[in-house]
Parts: C-alpha cells; sequence; structure tokens
C-alpha cells in the first residue's frame, strides 16, 4: 500500500460536519420564547374545613371513585393547604383554587375565587 491511499484530500470532509456547521445557528432561531409557552395548572372545587392559620386555609375535595374489581362506587377526600392572601374565606365556603409555585412545605395552591352558588 502506498502512502497517497490513506491520505483524504483536503476538501473531502465527512457528511455529519456539513450538518454539525449549519444547524448551531437554526437551533438557536427555532427555539420558542418563554413568554409563548402556555402553562397548564390543575384547577380544583372544593369546600373550606379549615381557616384557623394565617394565611392559609384547608380545602377539602370530595371524589367518587369506582373499584376495579368490584365496581363499587366510594367517595375518597383529600385535604389542601390553600394560600389565602387576604383571609377573606371562612368555614363553610365553597371556593375553586389553582396550582402555583411553592409557597411554603406544604402549600403550592392559590385561592381563585368563592363559588356561592
Amino acid at each position: 500500500m502506498t502512502e497517497q491511499n490513506h491520505v483524504r484530500p483536503a476538501d473531502a470532509r465527512p457528511p455529519s460536519h456539513a450538518k454539525r456547521v449549519g444547524q448551531a445557528g437554526d437551533r438557536a432561531e427555532k427555539t420558542t420564547k418563554p413568554s409563548q409557552l402556555k402553562i397548564i395548572r390543575k384547577t380544583f372545587d372544593g369546600v373550606v374545613v379549615s381557616d384557623k392559620m394565617d394565611k392559609t386555609i384547608t380545602v377539602k375535595i370530595d371524589r367518587v371513585k369506582k373499584h376495579p374489581k368490584y365496581l363499587k362506587t366510594f367517595a375518597v377526600s383529600r385535604k389542601y393547604k390553600v394560600h389565602d392572601e387576604k383571609n377573606q374565606y371562612q368555614e363553610g365556603d365553597k371556593v375553586s383554587f389553582v396550582e402555583c409555585r411553592p409557597l411554603s412545605k406544604d402549600k403550592r395552591w392559590r385561592v381563585l375565587y368563592a363559588n356561592n352558588h
């Protein structure tokens, strides 16, 4: 074998090199701006069961589940600590609340409005 067979010409580059050069600029242009992204937040409705904490209420959510095998329906409840900035909701009020950033160890929810039907 001669030395010339192993030497690659200067203008011959692997095809992957040409792709890498063009992609760096394209990728930066195609990214979406954070202001254009829509944040999907969970929303729940429930009843206030405690308002004894400052700027925090405890809201109970009741829902009905069906047993997968026996098909019996039963009630399941869960309590959430919800941020109430103005301390305006009392026990027994029906409220809607939405997911938000962590406000404390247990609070990740914020009151939207009261559902007084």
